[in-house]
């Protein structure tokens, strides 16, 4: 039943109208944004933008497209199977969507139907509260669960399963709380869920450092209490503390990069991975990452793939271990 429910949900939202912001001409190189606005996804594709413009690639200047839904579901799906052969259009993908395949939520398809051409940096998990919330630290937060996890409301991209529903899980035990208590509400992305926060509908967004920056950038309405990070981040995420100099060992690290159809020709694959390793050996490289709360990362071509079958076994044996199903190997 829920296989079939799942296949219905990705049906309607193929199908409905609205969901694409398509640039001018799909031929011109350009980026797809899996998700709404303001989320990962859109620092991943506003970085890469940037950096192939510095380097002078020759597909630059790359347009930025948003195709939402299912937290990378509908856009894996649609280049996979209606789009395959495109030469031009990159897809951000994230750790999370490397969750998402381990546990079989993107339909048929496995992380072996594309093609992957680049990481670009290492994000971080965050824990995040209003400004003028009350929790000022991670201990905060673990006397107000403790005393009754109902009635702390997290929040974040992507239902139970999700990276950020994850990332709220492994805190608590941290915590030591059943995350099984957790009250979590699902966005669709991270610029959603910060936007939960803002109005006051949730009390803890667990999210990404990045993706929080960007929004510190535009209202400082929010403050990260914690970096699931082993040491602080550069940059203007240096004053917030980590979880371990809390006392608590939480870490979480994110993948941000980007793949191709799975029908691109090999010499327009290879363009674009020599695209990427010359645009992340540029001097400005690390500094650009550093503004947007990301570290270098550089993996592309075989190296990559080697890391995305690593990883997605690792979050397969991980979910087995937090309850969650996952199909059976292929």
């Amino acid at each position: 039943m829920k296989r079939s429910w799942r296949r219905f949900a990705l049906c309607l939202l193929l199908g409905l109208p609205g969901l694409v912001h398509a640039v001018d001409n799909p031929g011109d190189p350009h980026c797809i944004v899996p998700a709404k606005p303001g989320g990962g996804f859109d620092v991943t594709c506003k970085l890469v933008q940037a950096m192939l413009k510095e380097s002078g690639a020759p597909r630059a200047p790359l347009k930025i497209a948003y195709m939402p839904g299912g937290i990378g579901a509908v856009a894996y799906n649609v280049i996979v199977g209606q789009r395959p052969a495109e030469p031009n259009t990159l897809v951000a993908f994230s750790s999370g969507s490397l969750l998402n395949l381990a546990q079989g939520k993107f339909g048929r398809y496995t992380e072996d139907d594309v093609r992957w051409v680049a990481t670009i940096g290492a994000d971080y998990g965050a824990i995040v509260v209003p400004r003028n919330s009350s929790i000022r630290s991670l201990r905060d937060l673990e006397v107000l669960l403790r005393k009754d996890p109902s009635k702390v409301i997290f929040g974040g991209g992507g239902a139970v399963g999700s990276q950020d529903w994850m990332k709220a899980a492994v805190t608590a035990r941290a915590l030591g709380v059943d995350f099984k208590a957790l009250r979590f509400v699902a966005f669709e992305g991270g610029g959603e869920a910060i936007k939960a926060l803002k109005g006051g509908h949730i009390q803890v967004f667990v999210g990404d450092a990045s993706e929080t920056l960007q929004q510190l950038d535009v209202d400082a309405n929010v403050r990260i209490i914690a970096v699931l990070s082993s040491e602080r981040l550069p940059g203007k995420l240096q004053p917030v503390p980590t979880a371990r100099e809390q006392g608590y060992e939480i870490q979480w690290r994110i993948i941000r990069g980007v793949y191709l159809g799975p029908k691109v020709p090999e010499t327009e694959y290879r363009a674009w991975v020599e695209a990427f390793r010359k645009a992340m050996a540029m001097p400005g490289y690390a500094g650009a990452l550093e503004q947007r709360g990301l570290t270098p990362f550089p993996l592309t071509g075989t190296e990559l793939e080697l890391f995305i079958k690593a990883a997605v076994s690792e979050y397969r044996d991980m979910a087995v271990q937090l309850g969650l199903r996952v199909p059976p190997k292929r």
